[in-house]
């Protein structure tokens, strides 16, 4: 999740966000006919969460490959007990992950991302900037905790590790081509890797549904993701955001890039939004409540000389669920597909 609190400075530093003027105007006014007009609010045809399996019995002890993190290297983890599992990323992927594993009564503590309704009642061991809490962490006495090679602080990590509990890091690469292999990883370090096989097959086939759904061709149209934290925080998305990902995925191009984005996050002002001057543009529900709702997204600087504020072509997502690319991301790519698309 990039969304809440202090979370912001972090997207700032670990992104490169810039203030770097763009320089590219084209529009693809041309693929608007394949494109709704008005706003939509995209969501999941179904539970958040739907486990390919009843609460499998994991196959210890796994050795899983565990990524470096900090000063500390990469290297085999040996998990002997899975009864108590902790799982924290950025993005709520890894929560994501076991509990489509059919792991989820296991899961005894989570991160700020994770919140879809199976998991919302669970304890928190992470604050509003994403930093781990050892001492929560440690209090619910885990049997492994999963983590990945961004997650701060490096002491907290290590204190863990030292308790003498496993910690398993994963890869923090979150794209559509990573999500599966890192449902295997996670489900072979949970010791149940057939269960992940059978996941990574559904969650391909939920991928391979949405592009045959698209239409074709679909027109290129430009589409921005814009981060939003209140009028005076609008960073758009550009190269390996994650954004750009989803955007080419949905048969676009990301105005961030197209528009000659060297950050993955830049803070723009109305110039440079109208002359990205996307056909479409993606936002966090989150953000745009956090400017009065859609009506409000419309209003901010530059976005009403753009085809898609022409248009009023906002598509919003719940924040826990657009850039997560956990085992849902092909339904997260429909249900965005069919908001965008006629």
């Amino acid at each position: 999740m990039l969304a809440v609190g202090t979370v912001v400075a972090t997207i700032l530093v670990l992104t490169g966000c810039t203030t770097a003027p763009l320089d590219n105007g084209g529009a693809s006014s041309s693929a608007t006919s394949r494109l709704r007009s008005g706003p939509s609010t995209a969501t999941l045809d179904g539970p958040a969460v739907v486990p390919i399996a009843n609460d499998p019995v994991p196959a210890l002890p796994a050795t899983a490959d565990s990524v470096a993190t900090g000063s500390h290297p990469a290297g085999k983890v040996t998990v002997t007990d899975t009864s108590r599992i902790v799982a924290v990323d950025r993005n709520g992927t890894l929560g994501n992950i076991v509990f489509s594993l059919g792991l989820g009564s296991r899961v005894v503590g989570r991160d700020m991302s994770t919140t879809f309704p199976q998991a919302a009642t669970l304890p928190l061991v992470t604050n509003r900037g994403h930093s781990l809490n050892a001492e929560a962490t440690l209090a619910l006495n885990p049997s492994v905790v999963l983590i990945d090679s961004q997650t701060i602080p490096p002491q907290a990590v290590e204190q863990i590790r030292s308790s003498g509990i496993p910690v398993v890091a994963f890869s923090s690469t979150r794209t559509i081509e990573s999500t599966p292999a890192l449902i295997a990883s996670v489900a072979t370090a949970l010791g149940v890797p057939d269960v992940g096989a059978k996941l990574v097959t559904r969650t391909k086939s939920q991928i391979d549904a949405m592009r045959a759904a698209l239409p074709s061709p679909t027109g290129d149209p430009r589409m921005a993701f814009l981060y939003i934290r209140g009028p005076r925080l609008i960073l758009l998305a550009g190269p390996n955001s994650g954004a750009d990902n989803l955007v080419a995925a949905l048969g676009g191009q990301d105005a961030g890039t197209a528009s000659g984005l060297t950050g993955a996050f830049t803070a723009v002002n109305a110039e440079a939004l109208a002359n990205a001057n996307p056909d479409v543009i993606l936002v966090m529900s989150q953000g745009a409540d956090s400017v009065g709702g859609i009506d409000g997204v419309l209003k901010l600087p530059g976005l009403s000389d753009t085809n898609a504020g022409k248009a009023r072509r906002i598509v919003s997502m719940d924040e826990t669920e657009i850039l997560s690319f956990g085992p849902d991301v092909g339904r997260v790519l429909q249900a965005l597909a069919k908001s965008i698309y006629q």
